[in-house]
């Protein structure tokens, strides 16, 4: 029996490895695991990427999401009396009027502003005016901002609530409304007592830079090229704010715009609480930026959806269906903003000062809505934001939402762009390992001799790191340099420039075709090393912008992931390595000639707003590309 439990025992030990050969058997099971990774790395890779895409397309789906909630309990949004009645849309009536004779009459922005500081005054608040001038690559902007400050009867002026409007309205109309409802909102909330905060009200001329120059001046930050008066009024720490955008006779709907610069995004509380207020308060329906569910209006269905066309009609009559386009369109919206580092309205560039803020959209229609309905909701949220104890920080900073009352939180869309990164960074490191190594081939006559026996073993070669890292480093100067010869070129005025710079760019691989390869056995090839380091950096890149800016990096893990993936030199003829080096050079550097309304745009917003989207593509986006035109045209 004895011997029994000792054989038993001892087939256990060899069964867990727990002999006195436990270490070899794990080291053999060791080894045979990484073998099988090894040979399996390719399809590996292939289900990552795969799996990441799949994961990306299914974000819009239905039954993905939650709903919206409040989480910072003091907020208590709708949960007082508005008072904001017919004598106050009068009073908003009669600013209109005279606001519309200034316009008639082309009254000058600092005319305009006179006009607004001297009816502030009458109400007897404190108020000013700003001048200011930005000079830059695109030319002089001058403009005026009025400002006001009622003083909180009820604290010291330790925190204080922005509510602004600008002179031009998102769609590039004059927002003469929106200024009327700030004007007529500052005489209707004198009256009350009750606030806790200041409330700090301005008109800021143009669209973005008035806004730009009055709160870094505001907050004491300085901007090249921008001179501004210095603020003869301030007061204390803003929380929050909203920005009134009322460019229509009337409206239908209410839209938020939320988005900010460089990806920054508002707690969504103060969302949240302006949805519900609106809706239960206000009886106004809202919606994500100025989207209608096609389902609503059935005769401009056609006009308002992203479904193909093409798709079949009993696929595209499916409510499914439906749903999937109308929150696809939402979040392709979210990502044209974020992943450029753009801001959607006023309200971003209050983000990076940690002022929670959201542009509230009227959006123009024949009725039913206009100043009583909007009074109302802003009284209503203004008291909101004044039950504040401390700043926003209970919900969340990080999210997509996909309608005005579902969300996807981080965790349930972060895993499609990590996917795409970890694949980048196995096919990165299965470059590298297998630079190192060369495996002679054996002539016939060797393999007969070698019959039955194990083939010859790999022999290790030498790795020309520096070379690859010299090539990374000159092509992310060679960025640097396109970013300020782009910039040059706008000066200039000459959209010819452009079209040079593409062709300097995109002729920069064409260098690699003069290379001679090396003896296999000498030396690993440059190729494989370059690539390797181009995918592990872009993988890192990716990874570390998806908590960051996640639009960004979706963008990147879609334009980057394959066409890095499987780069490679070619034996084939040199036209087809050229057709393939052309993609290359047209995804790379496409957009210097593609995009040139855009590509202006992004550079306006680096100088003005210090958005980073243009210094980003130049130095990060197109060196990357650029890298991986290299390794097609190298010698294999």
């Amino acid at each position: 029996m004895a011997a029994v439990l000792q054989a038993v025992r001892a087939r256990l030990r060899r069964l867990l490895g727990t002999d006195e050969n436990g270490t070899v058997m794990k080291i053999r099971r060791r080894n045979q695991f990484n073998n099988f990774i090894w040979k399996s790395l390719p399809i590996i890779r292939l289900i990552l990427l795969v799996a990441g895409y799949a994961w990306m397309l299914a974000i819009p789906l239905p039954n993905l999401g939650r709903k919206t909630y409040i989480d910072e309990n003091a907020l208590q949004p709708g949960q007082v009396n508005t008072y904001w009645n017919w004598p106050d849309v009068l009073r908003a009536d009669r600013y209109l009027a005279d606001l519309e004779g200034l316009r008639d009459r082309n009254a000058s922005s600092a005319e305009q502003a006179a006009y607004i500081v001297d009816e502030f005054k009458k109400l007897g608040i404190p108020s000013a005016t700003q001048a200011y001038s930005f000079t830059g690559t695109s030319g002089v902007s001058n403009g005026t901002n009025a400002y006001a400050i009622h003083s909180s009867p009820r604290a010291s002026g330790a925190e204080a609530i922005l509510i602004s409007a600008s002179r031009i309205s998102r769609t590039g109309d004059l927002n003469l409304r929106g200024i009327s409802t700030v004007i007529s909102l500052a005489a209707y909330l004198k009256g009350s007592s009750l606030w806790a905060k200041d409330l700090i009200f301005v008109i800021s001329d143009d669209h973005l830079l008035g806004m730009q120059a009055w709160i870094t001046s505001y907050h004491g930050s300085e901007q090249s090229g921008l001179v501004a008066d210095p603020l003869t009024l301030s007061s204390g720490v803003i929380w929050t704010a909203l920005n009134i955008d009322y460019p229509g006779h009337s409206f239908s709907h209410l839209g938020v715009f939320f988005e900010g610069l460089n990806g920054r995004l508002p707690n969504q509380d103060l969302i949240n609480s302006f949805g519900l207020i609106s809706v239960y308060t206000g009886g106004v329906p809202i919606l994500l930026y100025d989207h209608r569910d096609p389902r609503e209006v059935p005769h401009l269905e056609s006009k308002l959806s992203i479904i193909p066309s093409w798709l079949p009609e009993i696929v595209k009559k499916q409510d499914a269906v439906k749903e999937y386009g109308f929150r696809a369109k939402n979040i392709l919206r979210h990502v044209g903003y974020q992943a450029r580092g753009q801001t959607s309205g006023v309200h971003g560039l209050l983000h990076r000062f940690r002022i929670d803020a959201i542009t509230l959209f009227a959006v123009p229609a024949t009725g039913p809505h206009g100043f009583h309905a909007i009074g109302r909701i802003i009284e209503s949220t203004l008291r909101t934001m004044n039950n504040l104890l401390e700043r926003l920080h209970a919900s969340f900073f990080f999210y997509l939402l996909v309608l005005p009352s579902t969300f996807l939180k981080i965790g349930t869309y972060l895993p499609s762009v990590i996917l795409v990164s970890v694949s980048m960074m196995f096919t990165g490191l299965g470059e590298w390992v297998d630079a190192r190594w060369y495996q002679p081939k054996q002539s016939s006559i060797e393999e007969k001799a070698a019959n039955g026996q194990a083939k010859s073993e790999a022999i290790p070669r030498p790795r020309p790191v520096l070379k690859a890292l010299s090539i990374v480093l000159l092509t992310h100067l060679a960025g640097i340099a396109l970013f300020y010869l782009r910039t040059l070129s706008l000066a200039s005025g000459s959209e010819t420039m452009s079209l040079l710079l593409f062709f300097l760019m995109a002729s920069v691989p064409l260098i690699a075709l003069t290379a001679h390869p090396s003896p296999p056995q000498a030396v690993a090839p440059l190729s494989k090393t370059l690539k390797a380091f181009n995918l592990c950096f872009a993988s890192t890149v990716i990874s570390v912008t998806s908590v960051l800016n996640f639009s960004l990096a979706a963008a990147l893990a879609v334009s980057l992931g394959v066409p890095l993936s499987y780069s490679s030199p070619s034996r084939s003829s040199l036209g087809i390595k050229l057709a393939g080096y052309t993609i290359y050079a047209v995804l790379g550097f496409g957009w210097l000639v593609l995009c040139r309304k855009e590509v202006q745009e992004a550079i306006w917003n680096w100088e003005v707003l210090g958005a980073w989207f243009a210094l980003f593509v130049c130095i990060i986006y197109s060196p990357l590309v650029l890298q991986a035109a290299i390794v097609s045209v190298l010698p294999p």
